[in-house]
């Protein structure tokens, strides 16, 4: 008889006696009595083929689920009838190590630990079969406890030891939930020693890896040794976000590298652009200690650095700290022309180089058409070609729905007939609805459906098809008719971020119009004539963006750090 861990039969799937071929092996070593302050891991090591270790390579996740008690029967596959992939789902659900996995995600949704290792050490004296999925959700939950001491992290150790005797194959996950571990010990050396093994793997390592070991040494002011978690981060590929290079920029502060402050800042202003407060915190403790007042060049070559603001496309020199003296911080604002409410200096509008849009336009073309049918966005871009250029783009859905409950075809043609009178050429802007916006509802209105006959009929409406996102029509209008977008939408979510590039907010920055309305009447916000970036003046001085205030509802909050004099020029 089949007992009630019986392999599940699926399609093009079968047991054989053959072992396949390796991949590669764990050694390992036991571990020291949970007292013991030091805790090694199961050494790893990739291998080659042999005949003298335990051999395996990384199964199916449907092999791994599956498991054949001692007295259960091999299957002829010419006399088992194979199941259809819906009861095979089911049985694997309903299987023991199903309904475990079940409940251990309910653990991890609710972090609850402890019943986690309830249910472990329930499963291990039942004899379940445990597997990648198992094992991940258990070491992350240990990774959850930040207690040094905690008998938690011992036992995601132990669960590891398990998972490496079992000749399970760990993935990214289970590295990182590792090295969490490692860093909840503070033990970051450790946390870095899992990445060198991952990588030694063939495993691509993620932000999350690398940050238990990076927070780590920042943490305990090991500034060398962050430094080199930010090489192996550069040179794996994977790049550093605001919090990891608020990091390295703290431990610099504390250690008075100023050369690698000045690095890093930079870095901020080229991948975060506005800072948080926390952030804003960090520059600000760097900018009153006492090595900050003692970095810089009294005299500097005037045409040089200048050159530089001209190589780096303005806002910025790159040839290091520039005056002498204590520093000037205070938190201020800037006016409408982007000058400086405190130091009285202008900031500069960065300039976009016009091959970026173009090579912005052409992947945001590759990404619509791979989440859109293609014929209907090709098609729209034919449309363009015939009707365009305009001198404005309409996100019609957002704009009719401003502070409404529901759609208001008045308040959206408002908006139309301002955008008409500031045009030079007085053309109507560009209205993108989608289609049930024109056909349905508000549309049948006989005043909005005249209205909607007059853009059709001037070519300044489009209706997007059904079953589209018409967030990519109003996009790709505006980007690749280098034209105004007029919007409220922040674009944040994970349709924009599909489009994995640091082009997109500046050229949102550049060309959006917002709108606010006082007693229906509609006002546009214009794109600000400055670039909200951290900015390096030719006179040595810093401003650097929060995302304290919009400027739309509230004024942005902005620190602006200088010298007393700037007599060196």
């Amino acid at each position: 008889m089949l007992s009630r861990r019986s392999l599940v039969m699926l399609p093009s799937l079968s047991l054989t006696t053959t072992r396949p071929s390796p991949l590669f092996f764990f050694s390992f070593t036991k571990f020291p009595s949970t007292n013991s302050h030091t805790l090694r891991l199961p050494l790893l090591h990739p291998t080659t083929t042999t005949t003298t270790t335990t051999q395996f390579t990384r199964p199916s996740p449907l092999f791994l689920f599956s498991s054949l008690s001692a007295t259960s029967p091999i299957h002829d596959s010419s006399s088992s009838t194979r199941v259809s992939r819906k009861a095979s789902r089911k049985a694997h659900r309903e299987s023991p190590e199903g309904l475990l996995k079940l409940k251990l995600d309910m653990c991890s949704k609710h972090g609850d630990v402890v019943e986690a290792l309830r249910l472990y050490d329930e499963a291990l004296r039942d004899g379940l079969n445990l597997v990648l999925l198992h094992y991940n959700v258990l070491l992350y939950l240990c990774s959850l406890d930040r207690n040094r001491g905690s008998h938690v992290l011992n036992r995601g150790f132990e669960i590891f030891q398990a998972m490496v005797v079992n000749k399970v194959v760990p993935n990214e996950a289970t590295f990182t939930s590792l090295a969490r571990i490692a860093a909840a010990k503070e033990d970051p050396e450790m946390a870095f020693d899992l990445i060198k093994k991952m990588k030694g793997f063939g495993i691509v390592p993620k932000l999350r890896s690398y940050g238990p070991a990076l927070f780590g040494f920042c943490e305990k002011g090991m500034a060398g040794k962050a430094y080199e978690v930010d090489a192996d981060m550069v040179e794996a590929g994977v790049v550093a976000e605001e919090a990891e290079l608020s990091a390295i920029l703290k431990v610099s502060g504390v250690c008075n590298n100023a050369h690698k402050v000045y690095e890093t800042m930079h870095r901020l202003r080229a991948a975060v652009r506005q800072v948080s407060e926390t952030t804003a915190g960090v520059i600000e403790d760097w900018f009153k200690c006492d090595e900050a007042k003692k970095v810089g060049l009294e005299n500097w070559d005037v045409s040089k650095v200048r050159e530089g603001v001209v190589r780096g496309g303005g806002g910025w020199h790159g040839q290091g700290w520039l005056g002498s003296g204590e520093w000037r911080v205070v938190r201020t604002q800037m006016d409408g022309t982007g000058v400086c409410q405190s130091c009285g200096e202008k900031l500069v509008c960065i300039d976009i180089d016009p091959k970026e849009t173009e090579n912005f336009a052409s992947s945001l073309t590759n990404v619509a058409c791979q989440r859109e049918v293609k014929a209907d966005f090709v098609c729209f871009q034919e449309w363009l070609q015939r009707h365009g250029p305009f001198d404005a783009v309409v996100d019609g859905a957002n704009v009719g729905l401003i502070n409404q409950h529901s759609f208001k075809f008045s308040q959206l043609n408002m908006v139309v007939k301002k955008l008409r009178q500031m045009s030079p050429s007085k053309r109507l802007p560009l209205v993108i609805l989608h289609k049930n916006r024109v056909t349905g509802g508000p549309a049948q209105h006989p005043n909005n459906k005249k209205l909607l006959e007059h853009w059709k009929n001037s070519g300044a409406l489009y209706a997007t098809p059904l079953g589209s996102n018409d967030d990519w029509y109003w996009l790709y209008a505006a980007v690749s008719g280098k034209c105004l977008l007029v919007t409220n939408d922040e674009m944040r979510d994970h349709l924009f971020q599909l489009l994995g590039t640091s082009f997109f907010p500046r050229w949102k920055e550049k060309h959006q119009i917002r709108l606010s309305f006082a007693q229906r009447e509609p006002t546009l916000h214009m794109p600000p004539p400055y670039s909200i970036v951290i900015q390096e003046s030719e006179k040595g001085s810093w401003h650097v963006p929060t995302i304290t205030g919009d400027d739309l509802e509230t004024p942005r909050q902005w620190l602006c750090a200088t010298r007393p004099r700037d007599t060196s020029l």
